[in-house]
């Protein structure tokens, strides 16, 4: 690759390309250079502690192979690729130990689910030091992506071994009513002993999903079905095509599957719209994005946009962000079942638009790019740090405007699979904080608050499963949920954690965090974190106050000092923080104010504690 570096930026192919707005690798980083091991590797963690680890139950995993076998070598620059199978040939079995992988988590008030390509396990984490095994559930299919609406568990199955009945068996022949492939729905009333009601069949399985609320309509919900496979044949599924659309204008691909579950009958759950999401608005042309190829030389090589491979939605704002191979877009959802595609961008840098989070004011988007498939080594030392990465935009005018770049820092081994991968926000009032796995790259999590510049505050992280070669593990998924960060780890089983205190993250910013509870959590279906009236919470904003040096310091012992005094109910005492208050919203409102918004929000979290404890 031909590349200069020219005034910070980096110039490539004759394309300036922004340099990742953080600061270079440690190479004293502890992470770099662990031990390797299945479950002896050594592990390095910055104020972040494993509390436990529960491996992978008997029957998730082969005996004999229980890693998985070595990835075989990737193909050098400019090897053509095998050629394709034969559609009529019985599909291959999958490598041993690979139907294994442990994916994504969903949660229910004090338990976790595991998503997994066997099947399904269900855990009991009321105490996160000891959670507990209830129930192992085995339904093969791939992905296993899970999600949990009330007593409904969703999953989604891409694989063509998947079977209707949840049989072990597979399907051999080319074309089966015994196949499924799309969306699994479970009664989980009962978690030792789910029962599946309904199976919808979709045209190129479903390779993830997302949950869709409907406002003012709580017995209907969406799905967003995002399948990446090929197409099944129209033999095996009526309508199914994977023509080009200028062959067949009603071709499977360049849509996504729209569902409605009727919540109180979910067995009559039916695809009611495939929208043309990547449509050219001038041309009507279904393929209207992203053509495929790369942006020039030295740049990336990305597939054509006819496919979307993970899609989030904030309904509390009426919007989605869907990570749709070639092209990150955003999207008004506001009709859940007719969902309108606002923007649409690219990226030089990125391979293959993964996943998108927002922050929780909805005026940021954090993309991925899981160049290499997840099944690559793409942390190493010699890799960009644009590329693998996330990018960061803010949303403007319903636009998306790209600002910084993050990449987990530690250079990583050729035996380690590492790209960025799937997370969730941490609710720390007035930042945007998020934890993120990056499979064998471990944990991370950093802070985007300046959009521009990036920084990690926490990490934990293994060494490879193997130094004698490639093994596929690491984090698939790293949660935050009612206080702990929960990672689900793809050879290793599930691990949880606790964040600690540190000069980037104070007591009160992750007690104020510990505020935010859920009874359910899905993080494709961002929910808004609202914090309660707590003295906490105005903590945790004068911890920032100060961390920053834009409150005097005499000031904010005053504050503090009061904070400290204001749970006892005196009135005197009430009375002073909230004449606090007023001070603290005039100074906010002054021209040219520092840090206007916090001061702004203190005020509004003294204001909320007090008129409860009047």
């Amino acid at each position: 690759m031909r590349a200069l570096l020219l005034g910070g930026a980096l110039m490539i192919g004759g394309a300036m390309m922004a340099q990742a707005q953080q600061a270079p690798p440690d190479p004293k980083d502890p992470r770099i250079g662990l031990k390797a091991g299945i479950h002896d590797a050594a592990v390095a963690a910055r104020h972040m502690e494993l509390v436990s680890n529960l491996p992978k139950p008997a029957g998730f995993f082969d005996p004999e192979f229980p890693a998985g076998q070595p990835a075989p070598p990737e193909r050098a620059e400019g090897e053509a690729p095998p050629p394709p199978r034969d559609p009529n040939a019985p599909p291959p079995p999958p490598p041993r130990g690979s139907g294994f992988t442990n994916s994504d988590l969903a949660f229910k008030g004090v338990h976790a689910v595991v998503g997994n390509y066997h099947g399904f396990n269900t855990y009991d984490i009321e105490n996160a030091r000891r959670p507990k095994l209830i129930a192992s559930i085995v339904c093969p299919g791939g992905q296993g992506d899970v999600s949990i609406w009330g007593n409904l568990l969703f999953m989604s199955v891409e694989q063509t071994r998947g079977r209707l009945d949840c049989g072990v068996q597979g399907v051999t022949a080319p074309v089966s009513v015994e196949r499924f492939r799309g969306i699994r729905i479970f009664d989980i009333s009962n978690l030792k002993n789910p029962k599946q009601v309904a199976a919808i069949q979709t045209c190129r399985g479903s390779h993830t999903h997302t949950l869709v609320p409907v406002k003012g309509d709580p017995n209907t919900l969406y799905v967003y079905g995002s399948g990446t496979s090929n197409v099944r044949s129209g033999e095996e599924l009526a309508g199914c095509s994977g023509l080009d659309p200028k062959e067949d204008p009603n071709t499977s691909l360049f849509s996504i599957d729209v569902i409605k579950v009727p919540l109180k009958n979910p067995e009559k759950a039916a695809i009611v719209n495939r929208p043309r999401l990547f449509a050219d608005p001038t041309t009507g042309a279904i393929s209207g994005l992203w053509q495929g190829g790369n942006h020039g030389e030295g740049t990336q090589t990305s597939r054509m946009t006819n496919q979307c491979h993970d899609i989030t939605v904030y309904a509390d704002i009426g919007l989605a962000a869907g990570a749709c191979s070639g092209n990150g877009i955003l999207m008004d959802i506001s009709d859940p079942e007719n969902p309108k595609r606002l923007d649409a961008v690219t990226d030089k840098g990125f391979s293959y638009w993964h996943s998108a989070t927002f922050n929780n004011d909805g005026t940021k988007v954090v993309f991925t790019d899981e160049w290499g498939g997840g099944g690559r080594p793409r942390c190493r030392a010699t890799d960009p740090l644009t590329w693998g990465a996330d990018a960061i935009f803010d949303i403007v005018d319903r636009k998306l405007v790209q600002k910084g770049y993050y990449k987990m820092p530690a250079p990583q081994t050729d035996n380690e699979n590492c790209v960025a991968h799937n997370g969730s926000l941490i609710p720390v009032p007035g930042r945007d904080i998020m934890v993120q796995s990056w499979y064998q790259g471990g944990i991370s999590v950093f802070d985007f608050t300046d959009s521009n510049t990036p920084v990690e505050i926490a990490f934990f992280d293994r060494g490879p499963l193997s130094d004698k070669g490639m093994l596929s593990g690491g984090y698939w998924s790293s949660y935050w949920y009612n206080g702990q960060i929960y990672g689900a780890e793809i050879a290793r089983g599930i691990d949880i954690f606790e964040l600690r205190p540190s000069e980037f993250l104070s007591e009160n910013e992750l007690a104020a965090a510990k505020l935010v509870r859920f009874e359910e959590f899905n993080s494709q279906n961002q929910p808004t974190y609202v914090w309660p009236p707590s003295f906490i919470v105005a903590k945790a904003y004068l911890d920032q106050l100060d961390r920053a040096k834009t409150i005097d310091p005499a000031r904010s012992k005053a504050l503090r000092a009061a904070l400290d005094q204001g749970d006892k109910r005196q009135k005197a005492t009430l009375d002073e923080l909230d004449t606090m208050a007023g001070g603290l919203e005039r100074d906010a409102a002054a021209p040219g104010a520092a840090d206007a918004k916090r001061y702004k929000a203190m005020a509004a979290a003294i204001r909320a504690r007090t008129a409860r404890l009047r």
